[in-house]
């Protein structure tokens, strides 16, 4: 036979587990918090952008057709790959002084470009934001003077350069962002397991459960009382019978 569950026995498995779900919620969102403000490095970032624009021909013979314009877009795809290239990337290197591989500071670097947009944008992440500016200014400069040695073509020119704000906030970690996601999967967590345990619990507390596990039918109850139970018991007995006397107190005042 199908088992099913109510809205019901759902309520009071989350009610009977309360104080552990919670416990799951704030234990996640404490986590988040030390990793996020304490442990985590602080990433900062910054873009520079160029553009490819007509080549040196083309600017002399004063033609740019819009089949140029095609081409131009077509060919940032392989810009962006070279960008990567340790054609490019060591000289980067040297230039700075970095203490990293080429693949170390290719993480660093992410390439983009908007559909049918002649601007490449070249954002650079570290954990200090004068050296974030400093590389995507680098690697923007050293690719426009490698690129005609590379493809034989001029037709890179730096639209914006990196610049470094006075007040440099960091893009990474996001701490709001991760408090809520803990929030979430710790309640998720703390739901699972209520309702694992809920599972798991095959003690019987009902007239249904020894129905259920014995196929028997239920001949009486004993309920239980506690000692609060017992005391309220006994002061409604008292009241009572208080009252009973003053009733017939009165009652035989009137027969007098």
């Amino acid at each position: 036979m199908e088992e099913t569950i109510s809205l019901k026995e759902i309520a009071e498995v989350i009610k009977k587990r309360f104080v552990l779900i919670l416990t799951f919620i704030l234990g996640a969102a404490l986590i988040a918090a030390v990793v996020s403000y304490f442990i985590l490095t602080p990433q900062y970032e910054n873009s520079s952008q160029f553009i490819v624009n007509q080549t040196q021909q083309e600017e002399d013979a004063g033609q740019f057709t819009e089949q140029d314009l095609r081409t131009n877009v077509e060919i940032i795809n392989t810009y962006n790959v070279i960008i990567s290239s340790p054609a490019i990337l060591d000289p980067v290197i040297n230039e700075l002084g970095l203490d990293l591989t080429t693949e170390q500071l290719s993480d660093k670097i992410t390439v983009s470009s908007e559909e049918d947009s002649q601007v490449v944008t070249v954002t650079a992440t570290d954990e200090d934001p004068v050296q974030a500016v400093n590389i995507a200014n680098t690697t923007v400069e050293i690719f426009q003077e490698e690129i005609p040695s590379i493809m034989n073509v001029d037709n890179v020119a730096i639209l914006t350069e990196a610049e470094l704000a006075e007040n440099p906030s960091p893009v990474s970690p996001n701490p709001i962002l991760n408090i809520a996601i803990g929030i979430v999967l710790g309640a998720m967590a703390g739901v699972g397991l209520a309702f694992l345990l809920e599972y798991l619990d095959n003690t019987i507390k009902t007239e249904q459960d020894i129905t259920k596990q014995f196929d028997v039918p239920v001949l009486g109850v004993i309920s239980h009382m506690d000692e609060k139970d017992i005391q309220a018991h006994q002061r409604s007995n008292l009241e009572q019978t208080e009252a009973a006397g003053r009733r017939g107190m009165n009652g035989s005042k009137k027969t007098i």
